[in-house]
Order: structure tokens, then sequence, then C-alpha cells
């Protein structure tokens, strides 16, 4: 296009007049500048202990990880209360779209608004669509971190004024990560829960939940989000059986994220502005466990960090034995992801869904 231009602008100088050919040059180079900004000027993450990176730290909660060996492999070893040896899927987006390399936690007193600024995640570890997912471990409820986020866009304007927050707040990239605790912390753990509900009524409820969090954050001006599904989670090493993964938890995550699908068409085509892709993580994952020589990955069935069947949070203590190299491994304990696999998902969701938002 700049060839164009300047191949227009030379030898048109003679049939064009000379104020009109200068101003069409400067409107030109004022386009060329605003296409040259970035398209994603923030990151703002919900959700659970696969998106949070240490805002349970601030709570009372036994839901922490801000302790070797989680951390292990971030810049100085430090546990910052990711669920994870490294960075979470949301660090690596927020890196290739050129925003930072970590996404900071909301209530982390360490980081301030113009650290969130440009990226800020509100999520807890061991929450959920559900309330009572919340309460088993007293944790961040949804509408909590949403009342967070309102929060936040107050500091936003305060500290940028109301047109450039404004900005940031439509033009942001929304990531939700949350789900999979109401079914393994509740439907499958708590009695109550299984006598009120059928699992496929408990699905309905939960996706009825999700859309009005969906529309909220439409209303609060959200407009670029990548909503997620569940993960195949009857292969996560607790959730294991002898014969190898838990199928039943595996169909029923593939229902629920269908369920998903029809909330992610609906909207579309109701909420003008909206782009709401639907980032499914079943499918990588899935192929990580069934070719993962494809990803340089060795083990699958259990975690780096003990046993790998049953450790994690404070079970997975400095004290216990790590693997040498978490790299060869699918998840760090025995229900989180390792920093590798965070990147390969990440990857995978760049390549698909989130092509459309970005």
């Amino acid at each position: 296009m700049a060839v164009l231009i300047i191949h227009i602008a030379w030898f048109g100088i003679g049939t064009f007049d000379n104020k009109k050919l200068l101003l069409l040059l400067l409107l030109l180079l004022l386009g060329l500048m605003v296409t040259c900004r970035a398209r994603i000027p923030a990151i703002i993450v919900f959700g659970d202990s696969s998106v949070d990176p240490g805002n349970n730290n601030q709570i009372p909660t036994i839901a922490r990880s801000n302790f070797a060996p989680y951390g292990r492999d971030l810049p100085g070893g430090t546990p910052t209360g990711r669920f994870c040896n490294g960075r979470l899927v949301p660090d690596f987006i927020a890196e290739a779209i050129g925003l930072k390399e970590l996404v900071p936690a909301y209530l982390d007193p360490g980081y301030g608004i113009s650290d969130f600024a440009t990226g800020v995640s509100f999520a807890s570890a061991g929450t959920g669509y559900d309330t009572v997912t919340s309460n088993v471990l007293s944790v961040i409820p949804l509408w909590r971190e949403v009342e967070y986020y309102k929060e936040y866009q107050t500091r936003l304007r305060g500290y940028l004024g109301e047109v450039e927050a404004n900005e940031i707040i439509r033009e942001a990239l929304y990531m939700t990560s949350i789900g999979t605790n109401d079914f393994l912390e509740n439907y499958y753990t708590l009695p109550e829960t299984r006598a009120r509900f059928t699992v496929e009524r408990y699905q309905d409820y939960l996706a009825g939940i999700a859309e009005d969090f969906l529309r909220q954050l439409y209303g609060l001006g959200a407009r670029k989000v990548s909503f997620s599904g569940l993960p195949p989670m009857g292969c996560l090493p607790l959730e294991r059986v002898p014969q190898g993964c838990n199928e039943e938890y595996n169909g029923v995550a593939w229902n629920f994220n269908n369920k998903l699908y029809e909330i992610v068409f609906r909207l579309n085509d109701e909420l003008p502005g909206l782009r709401l892709a639907m980032a499914n993580p079943f499918y990588v994952f899935h192929d990580i466990i069934l070719y993962p020589q494809t990803y340089g990955i060795e083990v699958t069935n259990r975690g780096c960090c003990g046993t790998g069947q049953f450790e994690m949070g404070y079970a997975c203590t400095r004290s216990l034995f790590t693997c040498p190299d978490p790299d060869r491994y699918m998840f760090w304990d025995s229900f989180h992801p390792t920093q590798r696999t965070n990147q390969i998902v990440a990857d995978h969701l760049l390549r698909n869904s989130l092509v459309q938002l970005l």
C-alpha cells in the first residue's frame, strides 16, 4: 500500500491540486500510524486456578500455591501463587500480543493500577460458576470477581481519564477459564448437589450462570471475549481410574462444552458488537494425551510433584520429590498442567479461536 501511495503522489502531482494531494498524503500516513498501534491494549482474566496468578494469597483459604516447589521455573524461582511450575496460559497470550510476560493478580499489593492498565487477573483458585463451589474452599466467588472488575474500572478511569479508560475496556481481550471445579469439587463431591440435580440439569444450571456472566461483562463494556470450555477432566491424574481416563467425566465435559457453544452462537447473534470466541481446550488436551511425542511430552498420566497421583496445593511441598524436567510432563501436580502444557494450549488458542479477536 505504501508503494502505491508514493506512486500516486509522484505521478499524480500534475493532475491533483497540491493542497488536496498534501491532505491525501497526511490522511494516508495517519491511517498507517493507526494501523501500527497495538490492537489489544490489555488482557483481563476471570476464572479459577488455571488462570489465578496469586489472588488467593490474599484471602484465608487453603487453596494456595505461594510456596515451593510451585513457581520453580519462574524468574528467580519465585512462587507467585500460580498452580504451576511456571507461567499460565494468559501469561503466554499476553506476551504474544506484546503486553507483558506475567499477568498480575488484582489483589497482589505489589502491583498498582499502572500495572493493571495493560493486564490483570481476578481469578481465584477453587472457584466455579456455582457459588456453592467457591464455598467449598472459601475462595472468591465469580460474582465477587465481577465486583472487583467494576472497582478496577473506577480506578482505571481515575488513572487514565474517561476516554482512554473506556477505550481500554472496549478493546481489551477478556479471557475466562472456569467450570471444572463445579463438577469435581462440587457435583461429584457433595451429596446435596447431586440430590438437587441430575448431571444434565446441573449442566443447564451452570450454563445459565455462564450466560448471565457474559451478559454482565458485555453490559460493563467487554466486546472481545475468549470463553473457555472444559478440558477432558477425567484425564486429570487425580481423577483417573485404573483403566485410564475417567470417560464418564470426559463425557460430562464434552456435553457441557456443547451447551457453551450454544451460548456463544446465541450471544454473538443477539448482542451488537460482541465478538465472543469459544476457546475450547478439550481437543488440544486430548491430542496431547493421545500423541504426547508430537509435543515433546513423555508423561501424561501423573504429575511432576511427588507421586503425581494426588498431590496438589499444600500436599505438594518442598519436601517432596519433583521431577528434574517438567517439560517432559503434561501435568505439574495431580490437577494442574505444567508450564510447557500451558504454552502448548496458548499457542493452540492463538492459532485458532483467538484469531478472530486479535
